[in-house]
């Protein structure tokens, strides 16, 4: 069996539940990871938002941080019932609940934005289309090299980064196509998105083009939209160069797009 790369001492890959010392009333986020990552990857981004006063949940998508078989048996269908599952649990206790995604969260994210009432949308290093032939030979090599070894790691240009980033140290050829499959839906669905939306991209970016960022923002339906382009980073951009950067913008974006507190006078603008 395949398992997950060990944690290194400090690093925690299990889902979070961010509560604010002084929160925001009715607001929370879901924090969603990418493809063979955990939780820990958004994590950056989660604990920005907490301490503006939002509540942030991290989920471990099904297959993840377990083994690499694990992850090849799971479907799109299985990552995306667990977004809206989690999406709905959050819904049920807050006005507005914002989606944040890194890579394959990205595209949740934006699933989920697509179909339900969300406060906003934030999508970092989400891949619209993968670039060929990779399209064409996944179907099929799948089944000839069911794992691709991540030689290099993960696409992280910081090597201390890189070094402490727990995940998977093989790619399920499997899970690649249930991606594509998942890509196709989501191109389909983004003129239905009309919550306020960040498109984030490591200008660097070695897994999903860059370019995807200016597709993805110019396809969505909102007219309150940004792409916003990190200079210094690869995939991994909340753990990479411009985490820190990447995370004052994600919460600085949530808090501009929540209505302001009647009894606090230095409660976010909504202007």
């Amino acid at each position: 069996m395949t398992n997950a790369t060990a944690a290194p001492a400090g690093v925690d890959a299990s889902p979070f539940d961010l509560q604010p010392g002084r929160p925001v009333d009715g607001v929370a986020a879901l924090c969603i990871h990418g493809l063979t990552g955990t939780p820990y990857e958004v994590r950056p981004l989660a604990e920005a938002l907490s301490r503006t006063g939002v509540r942030a949940v991290g989920v471990l998508l099904p297959g993840h941080n377990s083994s690499a078989e694990a992850l090849s048996r799971t479907r799109y269908e299985d990552w995306l019932t667990s977004a809206r599952h989690a999406y709905a649990r959050l819904a049920a206790d807050y006005d507005h609940v914002f989606v944040v995604g890194l890579s394959l969260g990205g595209l949740l994210a934006l699933s989920v934005a697509a179909s339900e009432r969300v406060a906003g949308v934030v999508a970092v290093g989400t891949p619209l289309r993968l670039a060929q032939p990779i399209p064409l030979l996944v179907p099929i090599v799948k089944y000839l090299m069911p794992m691709l070894p991540k030689r290099e790691g993960s696409d992280i240009r910081d090597a201390a980064a890189r070094a402490r980033h727990p995940g998977y140290r093989e790619m399920p050829l499997r899970s690649v196509h249930e991606l594509l499959r998942l890509q196709s839906h989501v191109r389909g669905w983004l003129p239905d998105i009309s919550a306020p939306a960040l498109i984030a991209h490591g200008a660097h970016d070695r897994t999903a083009d860059p370019a995807d960022a200016e597709r993805i923002c110019s396809a969505i339906g909102s007219t309150d939209r940004e792409v916003l382009v990190l200079e210094r980073s690869g995939h991994v951009v909340p753990v990479d160069y411009d985490g820190e950067a990447l995370s004052q913008r994600v919460a600085d974006f949530v808090s501009q797009r929540i209505p302001a507190r009647s009894d606090a006078p230095d409660a976010p603008s909504t202007g």
